[in-house]
């Protein structure tokens, strides 16, 4: 859920990085930060655990206009990956405004994949949230990595409801910038249509 700041005149719209543990989440946040105009960027914060970080920065595109007279200012959030922080999880998912499904594309990480997209499913659920309703965009990174699944296979495991999706190399920043524009257009469609 979007919230609005009327003294700065900002539309505040999360936007959140799902997926298996290791699959690219905290090096897409790193790539985008990096490339990112400082001026137009707030702080990251990286709140580290023993295993896993969760990031979390926000930023104000300038390209992307406004909304009835209102910049819109993204703040960007990665979820731990290992199931055992499901608490976690759920607490970084209340009044998100868009998904980006971040998968692994090494045949070896289908089932973590998979996993992690029907635990997305299920804490969105449990929050009142239907992720067939929000904006929602898939990721398949590592694909310059050996022994990956062909974009079809992956489509066929992990896309049944044909949402965007997008090839990536996060280490190198192929397709990461596409990925966050593509859920940042919905988001804005959304906005502008009244919500959900």
């Amino acid at each position: 859920m979007s919230f609005i700041n009327y003294a700065s005149r900002e539309i505040n719209c999360k936007i959140v990085y799902y997926g298996p543990g290791l699959c690219g989440k905290t090096t897409n946040l790193q790539h985008i930060y990096e490339k990112t105009d400082p001026e137009a960027r707030g702080k990251m914060i990286s709140l580290a655990t023993e295993t896993e970080r969760t990031l979390f920065f926000d930023f104000l595109p300038l390209s992307l206009g406004d909304i009835r007279g209102f910049k819109t200012r993204f703040h960007l959030y990665t979820v731990p990956g290992q199931v055992f922080y499901d608490a976690s999880r759920k607490l970084i998912l209340k009044g998100v405004d868009g998904v980006v499904f971040v998968a692994d594309s090494q045949e070896e990480r289908i089932d973590s994949n998979m996993e992690s997209l029907d635990n997305l499913r299920e804490n969105l659920t449990e929050q009142g949230y239907d992720l067939d309703k929000l904006p929602f965009v898939i990721q398949y990174n590592k694909r310059d990595l050996p022994e990956i699944m062909t974009m079809e296979e992956l489509h066929c495991q992990l896309n049944p409801t044909d949402v965007q999706e997008f090839e990536a190399c996060a280490v190198t920043g192929e397709g990461v910038f596409e990925t966050l524009k593509a859920v940042a257009k919905l988001i804005l469609i959304d906005l502008k249509r009244g919500g959900k």
